[in-house]
């Protein structure tokens, strides 16, 4: 892919805050019509990335362009191509939703008669058409936040980064927002979300995992799962738990195939183990097959590919991260 078809291109982009703060070397895209999630701890360098990428922080090193263009040299129909949904509510709370929306299309020179169109069809969408008269201070969180990402598309952005925009609101909601944004996404335009909480890796379509203002990877959400675990894991049952160590012998003899095989770390499953491989899916029955074609026969009481949390995921990434800082500190 070639570099105008990024929204975002960062190429080893710093800003030092000093002791420890600020992001640090981050390499990192963002194609044109996706979703990519910033998810990591809070103070991790999500907002500050964002920044960067949207002109408000020049970056000391390295170099970076937001639509094509230095963000720091951003002209005013440059900036007309980006929305932006801050962390904290920014609108007016003595003005209504309707008025509200109306100040920040006129902050971009919308004509009246668009203005009108437009509110109307975002207030459907984000399920405020209701409350278009209600002021912002007597909004709950969530609508306040709802009303924020209608301002921030008022312009009609090719280019939206929301920052947080799910953080303190229930599952209900959260997901409702997830569904805006890839409603979005569907239309073709560009999201960066920054969020903590890891299980809303799974709607987006790439991931940057971040700790201490580094970008420790960027894949999607499934290879982001193979990378912590090293492939997919199978999970199986033996029916003669006094079979397990020949098990363990036979796949871990086949290593064209076999990334690793280990007992359960549950020590009370004695007679279970976990494979893992390229394709849990695809190498399932294989497995089996060469398990069971053993003689003595290897018999399997169970086997099926294991879904792992994305909490896990993210802990394993983390985890893996530590633990090369320390060896290249110690």
């Amino acid at each position: 892919m070639s570099s105008s078809n990024f929204a975002i291109l960062s190429e080893g982009v710093e800003v030092d805050f000093g002791n420890g703060a600020g992001i640090f070397d981050q390499h990192y895209s963002v194609a044109e019509g996706t979703i990519l999630g910033m998810i990591g701890p809070s103070g991790c360098g999500k907002t500050t990335t964002c920044r960067v990428a949207l002109g408000l922080l020049a970056p000391q090193k390295g170099q970076i362009t937001t639509l094509g263009r230095t963000p720091t040299h951003f002209r005013a129909r440059d900036r007309e191509r980006i929305g932006y949904i801050p962390q904290q509510f920014v609108l007016y709370p003595r003005l209504s939703v309707a008025e509200n929306a109306a100040f920040v299309a006129s902050l971009y020179g919308m004509p009246a008669h668009h203005v009108r169109q437009r509110m109307d069809e975002l207030l459907a969408f984000v399920d405020l058409s209701d409350a278009r008269h209600r002021l912002g201070q007597n909004l709950s969180g969530g609508m306040q936040r709802r009303l924020m990402l209608a301002g921030a598309l008022m312009h009609d952005p090719a280019l939206l980064f929301a920052d947080e925009p799910t953080a303190g609101i229930d599952p209900v909601l959260r997901a409702r927002f997830w569904g805006y944004f890839r409603q979005l996404r569907d239309q073709g335009r560009t999201l960066v979300v920054t969020t903590q909480v890891v299980s809303e890796a799974i709607y987006c379509d790439y991931v940057a995992v971040m700790r201490k203002g580094r970008i420790l990877a960027v894949d999607t959400p499934e290879n982001l799962r193979k990378l912590a675990l090293g492939g997919e894991i199978i999970d199986l049952t033996l029916k003669d738990p006094d079979q397990v160590h020949r098990a363990l012998e036979v796949l871990r003899r086949w290593k064209d195939v076999v990334k690793a095989a280990h007992r359960s770390p549950d020590l009370e499953a004695e007679a279970d183990l976990h494979v893992v491989v390229e394709n849990a899916r695809e190498w399932l029955p294989e497995v089996l097959n060469r398990l069971e074609n053993q003689k003595p026969r290897i018999n399997v009481e169970s086997a099926a590919p294991v879904e792992v949390s994305y909490d896990e995921v993210f802990i394993k990434i983390m985890e893996r991260d530590e633990q090369q800082q320390e060896a290249t500190n110690g």
